[in-house]
Parts: structure tokens; C-alpha cells; sequence
């Protein structure tokens, strides 16, 4: 993974796009783009143009290598990512944005994502990052990776409500969905509504990270 779980760098061998050099380089095998933007899925098929095969729309008949996600938000996109290793479960999957959005890499990366690419690359940059992603590299532009070195601020709990916040306490604590909907006088099923509105929050895949933030605040 690209990040630690608290959010932090790891220290591991990453590219950057701007830096990621052209000669030598060997193009990419398919590359689905899964995006429901006419637009935004013309402007990155112009970009891998001549330097490989490019499928949009619905998941394509060949196994794809790369897989560029077109993401708004951090809802659903952890899905999106699995659905795309379910197609091949060792294409490297790039996220693709309109800016540059912290919590939306960190969700990215946190799900098995490869790059991120955004709206302010250049056609020559997001085509060497699918390059480089392809080689199972990591792939982020410089600004992102410097904006994640400077920033390693802990998660704003504040942003989760407070049976969110009461919840999450008990999960720290060992207790089961069970035991905190005895504890909280709530039926287990409005138990595991809150840590799914939590996780979203938190942009974590499951308890165990939830907890792992709420002790690092």
C-alpha cells in the first residue's frame, strides 16, 4: 500500500508521473476506462491514442491490464475498484479526478488502487502513468505526494455524528455489534448502519482500520 494506516507515507519505492521517462518505456496492454463522462472518457482515450488498445463503456470482452476509474466522490469507489480486479484481478487500477483530492486518493490507495490522475495532467503525462502503473508501480503526481508528505493531519472526527463517534468508542474498545447494540438500547442492524456511514466518513474498508484511526487521533 501506498499509505500506512494512519494515513502516513510508507516508505516505498514510488514514481511520479512528470518524472517517468518516455525511452525505453513499453506500452500498456488494454486499458478499459470506466467512465459514464463522454467527455472526460474521449479526452483519456485521446491520451493512450496510438500507444495502445482502449475500450469505454461497459466492461470489455478482453481481460484488460490497466482499468482508469472516472471518481467523483469517495462513495462507492471502493467498489468500483473491486469490480475492476474481479474482471482481472491483477490489472493495476488508476482513479482518475477532476483536482487533485486528498481523501479521494487515500481511499484510492487504500483499496488496491495504483495511481491517481487528475484533470490538470497533460495528454503525455497520464499516458506514461498508465505505463508505469502497468510495470506494477506506484504512481501519484509529485504535487499529491508533496501535499501527503506536508499533511499528515489526523482525521477530523468532528465530521462524524454522535452515535457515529459513540460507536466507533465501543469498536475501540473489542466489543462486538451485538454487545454495543445492548449497550446503546439500538437493534444491531442500526449498529452496523452507523459504521458503514462511519467508514464512508473515515475513508476505511472496515472496523479494524475505523478503530486504528480513532486511536491515532
Amino acid at each position: 500500500m501506498f499509505l500506512r494506516d494512519n494515513g502516513s507515507l510508507r516508505n516505498e519505492q514510488h514514481r511520479f508521473t512528470e518524472e517517468a521517462e518516455t525511452q525505453g518505456s513499453h506500452p500498456p496492454g488494454p486499458v478499459w476506462i470506466d467512465c459514464s463522462y463522454p467527455m472526460v472518457a474521449l479526452g483519456l482515450t485521446r491520451a493512450l491514442e496510438g500507444r495502445t488498445t482502449v475500450y469505454t463503456g461497459e466492461a470489455p470482452g478482453a481481460v484488460p491490464t490497466s482499468v482508469i476509474i472516472c471518481a467523483e466522490d469517495i462513495e462507492g469507489l471502493q467498489a468500483s475498484i473491486e469490480d475492476a480486479k474481479r474482471i482481472n484481478p491483477n490489472a493495476s487500477v488508476l482513479v482518475f479526478s477532476m483536482r487533485v483530492d486528498l481523501p479521494l486518493a487515500r481511499t484510492a490507495f487504500r483499496a488496491g488502487a495504483r495511481g491517481f490522475i487528475h484533470a490538470g495532467m497533460s495528454p503525455d503525462q497520464v499516458a506514461r502513468a498508465v505505463e508505469v502503473a502497468a510495470r506494477g508501480e506506484i504512481v501519484a503526481p509529485r504535487q499529491l505526494v508533496e501535499h501527503l508528505l506536508a499533511n499528515e493531519d489526523p482525521v477530523d472526527l468532528g465530521m462524524l455524528s454522535v452515535r457515529q463517534r459513540e460507536v466507533l468508542e465501543f469498536v475501540v474498545e473489542g466489543l462486538s455489534n451485538a454487545q454495543i447494540a445492548q449497550r446503546l438500547y439500538l437493534s444491531e442492524s442500526t449498529i452496523k448502519q452507523h459504521l458503514r456511514a462511519a467508514y464512508k466518513v473515515l475513508g476505511v474498508r472496515n472496523r479494524n482500520e475505523a478503530a486504528r484511526v480513532v486511536r491515532g487521533r
